[in-house]
């Protein structure tokens, strides 16, 4: 039986639903009722369902991430020399990509049009003063604010206020001193957080199922209420995300290679392009992971002992182009809305954008998922990112080569600063090694 990829029925649900929310516009109706009207129901159960995610999803998959790491790099419960140094790596440079999306999204201002903010033409409207009182009643505008409500009074009450920050602090402490529990406990431990994970894997999987139904729908309801006005704003918003990628990958990524690693950009780059292109395509880290990994041991000369830790740990873990794309959709909504966020809150995003990447990789619609964690947190409200699926598989493709070559540059500093000489970093002291 022939199955059609999801992502091409996505896209087949965008191309009707721009079809269909056109031809809607003059207020049709169906059995009765405002098409409109329909539009939005079937939406916002998508939208639900994803929230209805969210709380278990991160919790599960953060604690045991973060018990896999420390159970994994040398056996004995501790993260290790290999271990500290490749997370290490890892929180540089979801840091340097996060602040690259946060610069650029404050400088290109996709969410305004001619200066004024796109909420219309993006059908927001309604819930624009909903979303400002709930900024300023979150007080986090407040830096300390910002981290006084990172730790829980009462973990089951922040889980019904759906409370992220708190809930990935918890999860992050839970699973790192969970991994060092002896094993006839953490033995039960892992296993049953490990079920409970691949247990909303399978949940996400079956509402996954339905997003070209729920896509349809929230894109049709934009195209009704404001026609292709709304393309502007998008377009912009797609813009950005690009240019901040591009920079990240075409410059601080090879900074980090040149001044850390010893390593010429260009030949490392000229080495991975076949695992680059795979990740592009296919839009999945897991799935390029073997290519990544036989590029990088085979044509850039780093060790298995090296690449078979750092890899599969990425691609859990290490989502630079994911993490820049949460920062600047969230921040493009919140200019969208009209809202002038505050240093504080900013910071906020950056934050969760990088751990909420962190908590949530791996996942079908990860990005989607931590987005609206966001959103939530900041005081927006999560059916906004309706809107982002517009350009959202062209955007994805373009993210996962970022945190498949996040990876690999990885792996490439780890075995640099463990002594191994590569082929590429040869070819920097003018060696003859070729790649």
């Amino acid at each position: 039986m022939l199955r059609i990829a999801l992502w091409k029925q996505i896209l087949a649900g965008i191309a009707a639903a721009i079809v269909v929310g056109w031809f809607s516009r003059d207020g049709a109706e169906l059995l009765g009722l405002p098409v409109l009207t329909v539009y939005e129901f079937v939406g916002k159960l998508f939208i639900t369902a994803l929230k209805m995610l969210i709380v278990p999803l991160v919790v599960s998959s953060m604690i045991v991430g973060i018990a896999n790491i420390g159970r994994g790099s040398d056996g004995g419960g501790s993260l290790g020399r290999i271990g500290l140094r490749t997370i290490g790596f890892y929180t540089v440079t979801l840091f340097a990509a996060v602040l690259v999306g946060l610069v650029l999204v404050n400088l290109i201002q996709p969410g305004l049009v001619d200066g004024v903010p796109a909420r219309e033409l993006l059908a927001l409207e309604a819930t624009a003063a909903q979303a400002g009182a709930n900024i300023r009643a979150g007080g986090l505008g407040d830096v300390i604010q910002i981290f006084a409500r990172m730790i829980p009074e009462n973990v089951f009450r922040a889980a019904v206020e759906n409370e992220m920050l708190a809930l990935i602090f918890f999860a992050l402490l839970f699973g790192y001193f969970m991994a060092k529990l002896p094993s006839e406990l953490g033995d039960v431990q892992h296993r049953f957080w490990q079920g409970v994970f691949e247990i909303m894997m399978k949940m996400t999987d079956l509402v996954m199922a339905f997003a070209p139904i729920g896509v349809f729908a929230l894109v049709a309801a934009v195209v009704a209420k404001t026609g292709f006005d709304a393309a502007r704003p998008l377009f912009m918003c797609a813009v950005t995300v690009v240019l901040a990628l591009a920079f990240h990958m075409l410059v601080t990524l090879p900074l980090f290679l040149r001044f850390v690693g010893g390593v010429q950009p260009w030949r490392f780059y000229q080495a991975m392009a076949p695992a680059m292109l795979t990740a592009f395509s296919t839009a999945s880290s897991n799935a390029t992971l073997p290519i990544n990994m036989d590029c990088l041991e085979k044509r850039v000369g780093v060790s298995n002992r090296i690449s078979s830790f750092v890899l599969p740990l990425g691609a859990t873990v290490n989502m630079n182009g994911s993490a820049l794309y949460e920062c600047v959709a969230a921040l493009f909504l919140a200019q969208a809305y009209g809202l002038d966020l505050s240093f504080g809150t900013q910071f906020a995003v950056v934050i969760m954008a990088v751990v909420t990447s962190i908590g949530v990789a791996g996942v079908p619609a990860a990005s989607l998922v931590a987005i609206a964690i966001i959103l939530t947190a900041i005081g927006l409200p999560a059916e906004a990112i309706g809107v982002l699926f517009v350009f959202d598989r062209v955007l994805d493709m373009a993210r996962t080569a970022v945190n498949v070559t996040g990876d690999a540059v990885a792996a490439v500093l780890v075995a640099r600063l463990e002594g191994e000489q590569t082929a590429v970093a040869l070819a920097t002291k003018g060696g003859a090694a070729a790649v």
